[in-house]
């Protein structure tokens, strides 16, 4: 179906309106809460592996949470608190002797557009802006937070067993 899907070896993912719902809920104290879900974790942890797909997490926040969520799913490429998401996917890419184009990146906001541009598949959730719509390869189904992430795993994992 999605032919590109073959040659991805990295699926990078934000993590605000993309693994999450993109609420950020703060306690009195500024402890910063966040929802993921269960279908997104099973996927990443259960699912991509047999692909041979590295999963990575790619965002403009800092959080211990997101540390603790990925080393849960056994997801060892973080880059946080990333300004310049267009730079960082391209050393990323070096840093891990892949090609752009063997990267895949799904994300929802114009914050995640230019790490987007160069990569061989891109995709959103289905609450996504129109402009970031426009762009992607897919439009996910499901909404951020609520299951994208693994919609987007399912079509890895199928055609990369095609």
């Amino acid at each position: 179906m999605y032919t590109k899907l073959k040659n991805i070896k990295a699926l990078f993912m934000d993590v605000d309106g993309t693994l999450t719902d993109g609420h950020i809920y703060m306690s009195d104290s500024g402890e910063a809460f966040k929802a993921f879900h269960a279908h997104d974790g099973y996927g990443i942890k259960n699912i991509l592996p047999k692909t041979g797909v590295l999963p990575a997490i790619m965002t403009g926040r800092q959080s211990k949470l997101v540390e603790r969520r990925a080393g849960e799913l056994s997801i060892g490429i973080i880059y946080q608190g990333v300004n310049n998401k267009e730079e960082r996917i391209v050393e990323a890419a070096n840093e891990l002797g892949i090609k752009l184009e063997e990267i895949a990146y799904i994300g929802d906001d114009f914050n995640d557009f230019g790490a987007m541009k160069g990569c061989g598949f891109t995709a959103c959730p289905a609450d996504a802006p129109d402009g970031i719509k426009a762009f992607v390869d897919y439009v996910c189904k499901k909404d951020g937070g609520r299951g994208a992430v693994r919609e987007l795993i399912d079509l890895i994992a199928e055609a990369k067993s095609e």
